[in-house]
Order: C-alpha cells, then structure tokens, then sequence
C-alpha cells in the first residue's frame, strides 16, 4: 500500500469500532476523520476533501444507508464501503443499490479490512471518471428527466420555478411516471440541494409505524419504545421530505401532517412540546385524493395545504415524441451494465414500441430495453419485441366493438405487462381487485 495520507471518512455510533477502525487506517498510513452519526458525517463531507467512506448501517436516527444515499448524490466519486453486524442478501443490494461499492461483515480482520481498502481506492479514478461522464450526459437532457415533448418541457419549466423556495408541491399520475425523479429534481437542482432529501414511501410502512416513523417517540411513549428515536421529519431538517403514496397515509398520520404544515412544527409521539421544524414537503400520489375526500378517507384541508404547486404526471402513452429519447437513453444506461456497445434499433422495432399503450409507463419502457438489450447482439429488431406488443392497440379499432370487449382488451394487455400480478394491474388501473375480476367475465 501507498504511503500516501488518503482522507478516510469512519463513520459507527459505537465507539469501540471507531477507536478500532483508526487504529487500523493509521498503520495503514491514512488520515481519518470520525463520525458518531448521519449527521456529523455530513458535516465532515462538507468541510473536508474525503476519498473513502467507511460507515456501518445500523445507527440511531438516520442509518446508513441514508448517509449512502445522500453521498452518492453530493460526493458520487467518493467510493463508500458498508461495514455490517447483521449481513444478508437484502443488506447488500439494498447497500448496492444506493451507491455503496460492496460492504464488509463484522467481524472482520486488519487484512480483510486492508484489502478491501486497497480495492476502492485502485477503482477510484474509474468511477469518478464514470461518474463525470454520467454528469454530461444528465445535464443533456435536463435534470434527467428525458423527453422531446411540449410536456416534458412545460415539466421542466415548473421544476425550475419551484426549485428554489420552500413551496408545498403535490405530484400526481399513474405508477412509473417518474413522480421520485420529479421530486428528486426539484430538490437536487434547487437552494437546498446540500441539504438533506429523505423518501418516505407511505404504503410500505405498515400504519401503525407511520406515525412514529414520520414523527419520532419519546421514551416510554408506548409498549417497547425503550430510548428516545427522532423521526424522518428530523432528519429532513433543512432539506425535502418526499411523501411517496400519500393517500395511504391514515387520518391520524394527515392529521399531523397538517399541523406540521399549518404551524412548522412537529410533536413526537408521547411528547408534551412541539419542535419547530424548518422541512419543503413533497407529496406524490396515484391515487384520486379528490375521490378520497369525498369517501371520507382523506382531509380536504391537508389536500389543499399539500396541493399548493400541483404536478401532474402524464401518462407515456399521451406523450409519444417523449419515446425515442427515453428508448437512447436507456439503451445507453444498459450497454454499460451488460459490456454491450453500438446497440442500434431498426427504424420498425422503434415504430412497434412508440405505437405500444405502455400501460406501466416509463418504468415498463425501462424494463422492455434492458430485456431487449440482453437478447440482442448488436441490434434490436422486430424479432426479439414480444408478440404481445406486436398486436394493435385496444383502441385502434374502436368503434368496431362493443366497450365491453374493448376494456377487457386493455385489462388484459395491463395483467400481460405486469405479469398477471392483478394487484399491481388493478393499482395501474385505479379499480378495486373485485371490480378487475368481474370486468374478465
């Protein structure tokens, strides 16, 4: 190894494995820089030129994986390596995927820890060089949300007006719509992009999690709440809360979530004192909340406080022009990842796809590419679109069938996309599950 004084960012809330951890770094001849939380290794990151950081997962407040996320979209060419207590599958891609390079079980030896050091600086260059080219080709097409359409544009236009205030938005449109990428895009191009920009999707907490989650506890505020735990809302402090799937939130959680709005403050559950909390909220929602409000399962005063900038989301199939660009960008993205290069797409397979209804939206036209991307060699044609595809369109010979026959073709084409999942088709759809039942009859 170098003898060079490389900048290691160490970041655990226990401090026998930060003492630990420095021991070793310093006979490597590192200089390390120590972090107890998410927070104070933020801090760091901003003040100092950082190469390496080494950080565990499991904190109180915010846990690592935030700290990953938050790094790879201030710092991505620091390389970030995971060092973990409780290692499993879903540890490590979860880790992967929000930007860690690999991650190190404890408890590992003072070689183990070396190699693995020695193996993300080496690669350092490489993705930062990766990175700077990724940068380009964002920059290209607009915050990265990629269209040719007047939509796309006007889209653009609102983000940039928005940006830069703390202004309560409301994204609305169907699932893989791009309504995270929107948010994200607001927030990362705006004032408080060094600040932090936490996701909180409300229909994968259960409901009597959200509360607490959202908000944090107090000690003893109900039946295993041992220490004091500060909520999402905390950690947002200064920077964007995304509320993905607010129509699940239940009418205690919107309850709160007005108040927080009304007054700018927030009350941990079991707390007598409110804190004053200075958070951009962001809500998204493929849900009909004006449906809602009428059925009495959302506040039409917290629609209206959530909806003071609204976005609405418009459906892949009602913006064609957007296609071509959306079909080059992820066909690059792919090539990358599966070592292909000069993949090109016969000007029929373009026509087949732009003509397709696209009913799970962009994130379906994402799946289809890197599908396609893996089947072919250099080239994608006809052959490798799936026949389901190939057909015509529900619509395109409406006025020959009855309305019965036509929306039971689009239903049927929706469970096709989403593999017969008749939950995910029914969301898309916006019908219950019975309702998708007795329309197949």
């Amino acid at each position: 190894m170098k003898l060079k004084k490389e900048n290691i960012l160490i970041v655990d809330d226990n401090y026998d494995m930060l003492e630990l951890l420095q021991r070793h770094l310093k006979t490597f001849h590192f200089h390390t820089y120590k972090a107890s939380s998410v927070s104070e290794a933020i801090e760091v990151l901003k003040s100092s030129k950082i190469d390496l950081i080494i950080t565990d997962l499991q904190m109180p407040e915010i846990n690592g994986i935030e700290l990953i996320k938050y790094a790879e979209e201030h710092f991505p060419s620091i390389p970030k390596l995971v060092i973990t207590g409780f290692p499993s599958v879903d540890t490590a891609i979860n880790a992967v995927k929000s930007g860690a390079i690999d991650y190190l079980s404890k408890p590992f030896t003072r070689d183990e820890l070396r190699k693995a050091i020695d193996n993300y600086l080496n690669n350092k260059q490489e993705i930062k060089s990766e990175t700077i080219e990724n940068q380009s080709n964002s920059e290209n097409f607009s915050m990265g949300i990629v269209g040719n359409s007047e939509e796309h544009y006007q889209l653009i236009d609102v983000i940039k007006r928005v940006k830069d205030n703390r202004v309560t938005v409301l994204i609305e449109g169907e699932s893989g719509t791009g309504k995270e990428l929107i948010a994200r895009a607001i927030h990362y191009q705006g004032l408080f992009a060094n600040n932090p920009f936490i996701t909180v999707n409300c229909g994968g907490i259960p409901e009597t999690l959200l509360e607490s989650e959202l908000f944090g506890y107090v000690k003893g505020a109900f039946t295993g709440a041992n220490e004091t735990k500060k909520g999402l809302f905390h950690a947002a402090e200064g920077g964007t809360i995304f509320l993905d799937e607010i129509g699940n939130a239940s009418l205690a959680v919107q309850s709160r979530l007005l108040r927080v709005l009304q007054e700018k403050e927030i009350t941990m559950v079991g707390a007598l004192i409110a804190e004053k909390i200075e958070v951009r909220i962001i809500s998204a929602t493929n849900s009909n909340l004006q449906n809602m409000i009428k059925n009495g399962t959302f506040r039409e005063d917290l629609y209206y406080r959530l909806n003071v900038v609204n976005i609405e989301t418009i459906p892949l199939r009602n913006r064609k022009a957007d296609i071509s660009p959306l079909l080059q960008t992820f066909i690059h993205k792919y090539e990358k990842e599966y070592n292909k290069s000069n993949i090109t797409i016969t000007p029929k397979a373009l026509e087949i796809l732009t003509r397709h209804y696209w009913p799970g939206n962009v994130r379906e036209l994402e799946n289809m590419v890197q599908r396609l991307i893996i089947l072919c060699d250099h080239e994608i044609d006809v052959s490798l679109i799936p026949n389901q595809l190939k057909y015509k369109q529900p619509d395109d010979d409406f006025s020959l069938k009855p309305l019965s026959e036509i929306e039971k073709a689009y239903i049927l084409k929706v469970l096709a996309a989403v593999h017969n999942n008749k939950t995910k088709a029914a969301e898309i759809l916006q019908i219950d599950r019975k309702t998708l039942r007795q329309k197949l009859l």
